[in-house]
């Protein structure tokens, strides 16, 4: 079954964002559904503090300087993206920068927190044995149980992902 976008209404959409190309095409998505909804747009950058790597002593450099250089970096880059989407029109949007699990953050707290109806985003920057063991954004939904759609966007090719308790159902889109 093919999903038109544009008969959906969305009033929140969540657009994560990780710095990498595929996040920055699905943020000019998001930005497009939000200005076609007139929706608000959320987006949203979680830092995992377990991307802090072990030091050669054994030690866990997550402190101080490390983090805040992290934050800044992210701040930047959010606000880079936010003033990409004034310039293409779409004003109703907001920043948010969490730490913790990104899978986690997002399926469990934010879009509660937020009211979100649709996320936006690119594939996970993980690789295929890391999704393996690690799972995704939509695995993660679905052990929750939130139904929400998750647009997965690839350039050409997108994938809305609907998920309930018992059933995930896979909608192409062009």
């Amino acid at each position: 079954e093919v999903v038109n976008m544009t008969e959906q209404k969305y009033t929140t959409i969540l657009v994560p964002v990780d710095g990498s190309k595929a996040a920055k095409l699905a943020f000019d998505r998001g930005v497009e559904i939000a200005k076609r909804n007139h929706s608000h747009l959320d987006v949203l950058n979680v830092i995992d503090l377990n991307q802090f790597t072990v030091s050669f002593a054994g030690m866990v450099d997550a402190g101080g300087d490390v983090v805040y250089q992290a934050f800044e970096d992210v701040s930047d880059y959010l606000n880079d993206l936010v003033e990409r989407a004034h310039k293409a029109g779409l004003n109703d949007v907001s920043m948010h920068v969490r730490y913790g699990s990104p899978r986690s953050v997002i399926a469990k707290e934010f879009i509660k927190d937020h009211g979100t109806d649709l996320i936006v985003m690119g594939p996970t920057g993980a690789n295929p044995v890391e999704r393996l063991f690690l799972g995704s954004l939509p695995d993660e939904l679905f052990k929750t149980g939130i139904l929400i759609p998750v647009f997965l966007y690839f350039a050409k090719l997108a994938l809305i992902l609907k998920i309930s308790y018992t059933s995930l159902q896979g909608f192409l889109i062009s």
